[in-house]
């Protein structure tokens, strides 16, 4: 059964949404594929002005995602891929949701956005990033059409492996 998206919507992120992030991400439950606990303020404090210059440089970000009231409950978007390992050179797709937004939509809804808006920006194919755990995400990447490319192990102290999936950009079918 397909089940209608919920609206959403994105917005470069502000300075006050530094602190709206590190009150939504406070949970264990949301922090468990990215090292187990929320990130000082000062954190977000940083992501979020990096993803107002990441906008203004490219095109795209790491978007603010509100709900149809206009409140804040994650990001998604996307940005060069971070880390000397994985999928160097390669534009990230990703997403962060706060627990009570789970199994809603939301995140597939965004992430189509997100989609839209790298294409339009000429990004020819976007990369995933999934710890081998995280079946939520992984679900999304399938609903958003996504491959699994390669399967890398976690460097570092960290046990386990993080699947790179690959989605194409370009229109198929043009021409």
């Amino acid at each position: 059964m397909n089940q209608a998206l919920p609206v959403v919507r994105l917005r470069v992120p502000t300075d006050e949404d530094a602190v709206a992030w590190h009150r939504v991400f406070d949970d264990p439950d949301v922090m468990e594929f990215h090292g187990g606990r929320s990130a000082e303020l000062s954190v977000y404090e940083e992501l979020t002005a990096r993803q107002r210059r990441h906008d203004a440089e490219r095109g795209f970000c790491l978007w603010t995602v509100l709900d149809d009231s206009g409140r804040v409950i994650g990001f998604t978007g996307a940005q060069p891929w971070p880390r000397d390992w994985g999928p160097k050179g390669e534009i990230e797709i990703g997403w962060r949701l706060g627990r009570e937004h789970w199994g809603k939509g939301y995140v597939t809804a965004a992430a189509r956005m997100t989609l839209e808006r790298v294409r339009a920006a000429g990004v020819p194919s976007v990369v995933a990033m999934v710890l081998a755990g995280n079946a939520r995400s992984i679900a999304v990447t399938q609903r958003l059409g996504m491959r699994l490319e390669e399967v890398l192990p976690l460097p570092g102290p960290r046990q386990g492996e993080a699947h790179c999936y690959r989605l194409d950009l370009e229109d198929r079918d043009a021409g």
